[in-house]
């Protein structure tokens, strides 16, 4: 039989509504936006407890004292459960869809009930709108509405609206027809038959309608949680998402107190609004005897009163609690953050949320499968997201939206995508390797999300490239759920195959062997990418360019991640202050203020004496902390002296400290003069080199000993640096006699003229020999030949140390402290020297400034200040 396409029908259908109806779904967006956010701003106004005060006034006047006490109890506990605001949000959501819902479906059961033919329309409507599984409204809801709040109340409507028509319909046409006969003798109008008859008659079943609308609403607002729908259902999604028993305890007992407090309101609702509700109420009282007090209900008229009371209490509070604004920067400006529950994309997702509110935004965050995460962006609905696994994980949602999506770059590479068993399964090494043993893990490989891009990749290629697709199942779940059972195999010391990728903290805990793919089925590794809505760069440039900068380390992302499971669900957050407490001025670097004001330190004012040699790494540390000293409030004084002097003047204090100290061999002759005057602070650059360099061009000269050879070639002469440096002296005294050297003239004009000899022979492409040390910019700049010194005559590598008169760390002891811990990486150094440079001679601030400007949070690292 062939087969009928239905699914492609809807799916035409649903993106011709979507492309020819997009005004109708934009009005009824903002119009439900605006009801939802009207009633959860007044719901969320008072104090928890407060509201749970109106609301057990409102349990007492429909039910007496009984409920009134167990519905300030029940909330109480919500509150204190810290399931407060998504409580308050899945309220506000189900007010919504009930109130629309009750204005559209009474009119259409009292238009069935008294016309047949809409009534044998209706009926196979209400038949597939009730029995259609509940999820199946969220797709069309997202690509009509995006995600958040709308897509939740538009598919709450849709699948609670069927038990009010039908009861609304029931309740009308079982009023007897002789009242409505009557009536109509009379002389009554049908609209008034309609309002003082039938509908009186008909509320108790009507109000039983809207009871089970209520409660229909409240299980599909938990469902709409999936699609951003935020309050209990996205606690409820986040905790299955993680098997997290607490979080899935809190958040079901708050549903369920929900849940009867609505279901007990609106049943007694019918008792206080209908006629025959309340004479039914007052026999019932009348014949309770001595137990009459418990169940005595106030007067609309005095619970009105207490409402209101407590009500302006509430609005006093929130009046009298109001805060400051945002902070600098953001201006309060909204960005909603969307992240698959993933370790990495959870932990990234709430630093930037940390960040961003640091920095004045208000970011929202939202966990979503990765189908409604990209389809959320496309619409707009969703700013950024930070897990976005490409080329290969995410290729097939990328390509669909790309057009609609901003790529900000890769923070993280290079990721693998992988199948991993526990290391006590033995000859399992590869995925060929799993061929012929289902029976070992029970015919089942443990998978992730079924939208995950690794799970379409394990199915529709590895799967088949490697003959496994008839042996193993592939047993869709989520990512805590495939570490729960991974954890459980292990402890049981079972055999078990799951889906895993690089990097994980699961590496770290468990001994796993990644299982090879020698067919590369699984591709060659992605990065992890931001990626932003269409113009999200134009709306949000400064966070865009904080996005663009931003990388971490496996260091630093698995520390992250740790620090984050360790606090707990519901507390990312926390965890990750706690992250960024261990890491000082990181939010500085990730997310550089545009006017960053620094604390002062505690000794601010006072004036150290600095000395630095001409030497680029001595030029360029000295203004370095000179930059940083002046932003911490010190007032500091640089020297520029040669060798001998520098040393001569720590050791008498006239010189406070220098960071241009090579130790322990190229200024050895000075440390043992003076170290008895001295303090050495500590080494910040490990480690240098000593050496004679020559153009590359220059071929066979390699060595010390192939210097020797091309004598003539180099005219016999070394171009040297200032005469007072310990290289130039173990030059002349070690280095040219250990090498029959010594007939070369060794020139002294100081390291400047060294370097524009270096580069006037380098145009020319003239042989040259000069003085140069590791690290230096020349390195970078020319292409250079180190000659290697095969009888070690230059003496073991130095370290750059920071040297200080031995009263330094009393009279300075923050400075000293700072001194200590303070390290240069060779690309720091080298970058720094090289914007000095640039700068120019006269404009080293300039340079160092720039440097500190491309390296946001250096100053928090090099001086922190608590």
């Amino acid at each position: 039989m062939p087969r009928i396409q239905i699914g492609s029908w809807a799916n035409d259908a649903v993106n011709w509504l979507r492309d020819n109806l997009d005004w109708l779904f934009n009005l009824i967006t903002t119009v439900l936006n605006g009801l939802y956010n009207a009633i959860h701003t007044v719901l969320a106004a008072p104090e928890p407890l407060i509201l749970a005060g109106i609301l057990a006034v409102l349990a007492w006047w429909l039910r007496g004292l009984p409920a009134a006490v167990l519905t300030f109890l029940g909330f109480a506990l919500i509150d204190s459960i810290q399931q407060w605001n998504p409580t308050i949000e899945s309220l506000s959501l189900v007010l919504v869809a009930c109130l629309i819902t009750v204005v559209v479906a009474v009119p259409l059961g009292i238009w069935a009930a008294r016309s047949k033919v809409v009534g044998g329309v209706l009926r196979p409507v209400l038949d597939l709108m009730q029995t259609m599984p509940a999820m199946v409204y969220l797709i069309p809801g997202i690509l009509f509405f995006g995600l958040g709040v709308v897509p939740g109340i538009v598919a709450t409507i849709v699948f609670s609206m069927p038990p009010a028509v039908r009861m609304t319909e029931l309740g009308i046409r079982q009023v007897d027809e002789e009242l409505v006969e009557a009536a109509e003798a009379f002389g009554t109008h049908p609209r008034r038959t309609l309002l003082r008859v039938q509908l009186p008659l008909a509320l108790p079943t009507i109000m039983a309608g809207i009871n089970q609308v209520i409660m229909l609403a409240l299980s599909m607002v938990v469902i709409a949680g999936m699609v951003g729908g935020g309050g209990l259902g996205a606690s409820v999604y986040n905790a299955i998402s993680s098997v997290n028993v607490a979080l899935g305890a809190e958040a079901g007992l708050a549903v369920v107190i929900l849940a009867m407090y609505l279901d007990r309101m609106t049943g007694a609702l019918n008792q206080r609004v209908s006629p025959l509700g309340r004479r039914a109420l007052a026999k019932a009282q009348a014949a309770l005897g001595g137990w009459k007090f418990l169940h005595w209900r106030p007067a609309t008229s005095v619970a009105m009163v207490g409402v209101v009371v407590l009500a302006l209490l509430a609005g006093g509070m929130s009046y009298l609690n109001k805060g400051g604004g945002a902070g600098s920067g953001g201006n309060g400006k909204p960005i909603t953050l969307g992240y698959v529950n993933w370790d990495e994309g959870k932990a990234t997702t709430y630093l930037w949320k940390e960040i961003l509110e640091e920095r004045g935004y208000k970011p929202k965050v939202q966990a979503l499968e990765a189908g409604p995460l990209f389809a959320g962006q496309a619409r707009g609905d969703i700013d950024v997201q930070t897990n976005a696994w490409l080329p290969v994980t995410h290729a097939e949602y990328w390509n669909k939206y790309k057009d609609k999506l901003e790529d900000l770059g890769t923070w993280y590479d290079k990721t693998s995508l992988e199948i991993a068993v526990p290391s006590y399964v033995k000859d399992v090494k590869t995925l060929d390797d799993l061929k012929g043993k289902a029976a070992e893990f029970g015919g089942r490989i443990t998978g992730i999300e079924p939208g995950a891009g690794e799970m379409k990749i394990l199915k529709d290629k590895v799967l088949k490239d490697y003959g496994l697709g008839g042996e193993y199942q592939v047993q869709e779940s989520s990512t805590a759920s495939m570490l729960s059972e991974l954890d459980r195999a292990l402890h049981n010391k079972k055999p078990i195959a799951v889906t895993l990728w690089s990097p994980h903290w699961a590496y770290d805990k468990y001994q796993l062997t990644k299982l090879k793919d020698p067919k590369g089925s699984f591709g060659s590794g992605d990065g992890l990418h931001l990626i932003g809505r269409k113009g999200f760069s134009k709306d949000l440039p400064e966070v865009a360019k904080w996005m663009k900068n931003f990388h971490l380390d496996e260091k630093q992302l698995t520390s992250l991640e740790n620090d984050i499971k360790s606090a707990g669900e519901g507390h990312e957050q926390d965890g990750v202050r706690t992250w960024l407490k261990k890491n000082p001025g990181l939010v500085e670097k990730i997310a550089p203020s545009a006017h960053a004001s620094y604390a002062k330190g505690k000794d601010a004012g006072k004036a150290p004496h600095i000395g630095y040699p001409a030497w680029d790494e001595g030029i360029a540390t000295a203004y370095l902390w000179k930059n940083v000293l002046e932003k911490r409030g010190y007032r500091p004084d640089l020297r520029n002296l040669d060798i001998g002097p520098m040393w001569t003047g720590l050791s008498t204090g006239q010189i406070d400290v220098e960071t241009d100290g090579w130790l322990p061999v190229a200024q050895k002759q000075y440390w043992d003069k003076y170290q008895n005057d001295l303090t050495d602070v500590g080494a910040w650059y490990d480690k240098t080199s000593l050496e004679i360099a020559v153009p590359s061009y220059v071929k066979d000269v390699k060595s010390m000993d192939d210097l020797r050879k091309h004598k003539d070639e180099f005219k016999g002469k070394i171009i040297g640096i200032e005469p007072g440096t310990g290289e130039m002296q173990r030059l002349k005294s070690t280095v040219l006699p250990a090498y029959g050297l010594t007939d070369f003239e060794v020139t002294s004009a100081g390291t400047s003229a060294m370097l524009a000899e270096l580069d006037r022979a380098y145009h020319k492409k003239e042989p040259i020999a000069v003085v140069l040390w590791s690290p230096h910019w020349a390195y970078s700049k020319y292409q250079l030949t180190k000659l290697a010194d095969p009888q070690g005559t230059w003496g073991a590598n130095n370290q750059i140390k920071t040297l200080a008169n031995k009263s330094f760390p009393d009279k300075f002891p923050e400075f000293h402290g700072w001194l200590k811990n303070w390290k240069m990486t060779p690309d720091e150094l080298g970058s720094l020297e090289q914007d000095i440079q640039d700068a120019g001679k006269g404009n080293e601030d300039k340079g160092v400034e720039k440097w500190i400007d491309d390296h946001p949070g250096i100053v928090d690292k090099m001086a922190p200040v608590k």
